[in-house]
């Protein structure tokens, strides 16, 4: 969470600069917003461009897709508004270094003007964010196909009792088994044998009643 408000608020600065870079000198007090947009393709001009169809247009467009990046938390929407700012930055960057034969840096106001540093800022400030951002996580609460949950146990196949690891023939009539006399608790059960009543020609025995 404090990584996502850290990430946005240098992502809307980064896109602030950026758009806001237009309106400064560029090179030599001219502004980027005179240079037109078919000019970093075709090569540089004296022709005034409208802002609507200057270098501004790429800026804000970047700046849009910040905006979208930031409400939904997108890091890839943030580093795209980046690399675009960048990429028409050093665009022009390059034109402007073939037709003056090279770019310099003055102290009167020559050369390369503040607006291009704040382009430049703008564009690591966007990338930036990127990586601080940590984006959306989601949850998911859904249990794996392969779970507990999801797996299939098919019955054991019955067996014969009398037969361990055959299993039991339908047609076979089981008898029933017992422990082995060596479990103290299984012996088989014992049989009693009947007593045959008292013979009547015998006396019975003395604590007998009739």
């Amino acid at each position: 969470m404090v990584r996502n408000v850290i990430g946005s608020v240098l992502a809307l600065a980064g896109a602030t600069a950026a758009v806001w870079s237009p309106f400064r000198a560029w090179y030599d007090g001219r502004h980027g917003s005179e240079y037109r947009i078919q000019d970093l393709f075709g090569g540089i001009t004296d022709v005034k461009a409208d802002v609507i169809g200057s270098i501004l247009l790429p800026f804000a467009f970047a700046a849009v897709v910040t905006l979208v990046g930031v409400v939904f938390r997108s890091r890839l929407l943030v580093a795209l508004a980046g690399l675009t700012v960048l990429g028409f930055t050093v665009l022009w960057m390059v034109r402007v270094g073939q037709v003056e034969g090279g770019l310099t840096v003055g102290g009167d106001g020559t050369g390369l003007g503040d607006g291009v540093a704040s382009a430049l800022g703008g564009g690591a400030l966007l990338l930036l964010a990127s990586l601080v951002m940590s984006g959306r996580r989601t949850r998911s609460r859904s249990l794996p196909l392969d779970g507990p949950r999801h797996r299939r146990t098919e019955p054991a196949e019955p067996t014969d009792p009398t037969r361990p690891g055959e299993p039991v023939d339908p047609d076979r009539p089981t008898q029933p088994t017992y422990p082995t006399p060596d479990d103290p608790y299984g012996a088989p059960p014992t049989r009693t044998m009947d007593v045959p009543p008292w013979d009547q020609n015998r006396e019975p025995p003395p604590n007998h009643r009739a």
